[in-house]
């Protein structure tokens, strides 16, 4: 899991994604510790990943070239993907000029686990993104515009890019001004079109 951001203001929605993609090769249980070391801020540049994985064994392919965010019709979607052993689920932001849902999928299924309304950032990321973001949300956003948010977002972004090589150091902006429908886009995700 790596970094998406939004944010949903009355006047429209901008969203922001990292394209980092990191596959593990190896014992499970080394990969686990080193997802955790990544996750929790303990590695921060990309030759301390490399390095920390040669140390215990795993092989990495690391990828910049993700795209985990898309603008369709007005909405803007965000992606992430988390792992668990076995398990994979990813967690999907929805925006729009003044609402937003976050929805679940694993196994093909697709389930709203959150909505909410205009005035709201949100946040999926790792712990130490989600951190990062938290720190500039607070230090620097003192309410109002749509480009406002996107300055706070942007600051995030590379930030987040300084502290934890989860997170590439390019990343996409998206943004709509239209109060699209969510429903229709969520509903046309869970029928697979």
């Amino acid at each position: 899991m790596t970094l998406v951001m939004a944010y949903i203001g009355k006047q429209g929605a901008v969203m922001a994604g990292d394209m980092r993609e990191i596959a593990f090769r190896g014992d499970e249980s080394r990969i686990e510790e080193l997802e955790c070391e990544l996750y929790n801020g303990s590695i921060a540049s990309d030759n301390d990943l490399l390095e920390r994985a040669g140390e215990i064994g795993v092989a990495i392919q690391v990828r910049d070239d993700k795209t985990k965010v898309t603008q369709q019709d007005g909405v803007l979607i965000g992606e992430v993907t988390e792992t668990g052993g076995l398990t994979t689920c990813r967690k999907r932001l929805y925006a729009t000029a003044g609402s937003y849902a976050i929805a679940e999928i694993i196994d093909s299924r697709l389930r709203v686990t959150q909505r909410g309304r205009a005035g709201s950032f949100v946040v999926l990321g790792n712990e130490i993104t989600k951190q990062v973001a938290n720190r500039c949300i607070q230090e620097v956003w003192e309410g109002g515009t749509v480009p406002e948010a996107m300055r706070v977002i942007l600051l995030t972004m590379q930030m987040a890019a300084s502290v934890t090589a989860s997170v590439s150091r390019t990343f996409m902006l998206v943004h709509t001004d239209l109060a699209a429908n969510l429903a229709d886009a969520i509903s046309r995700d869970s029928r697979g079109e």
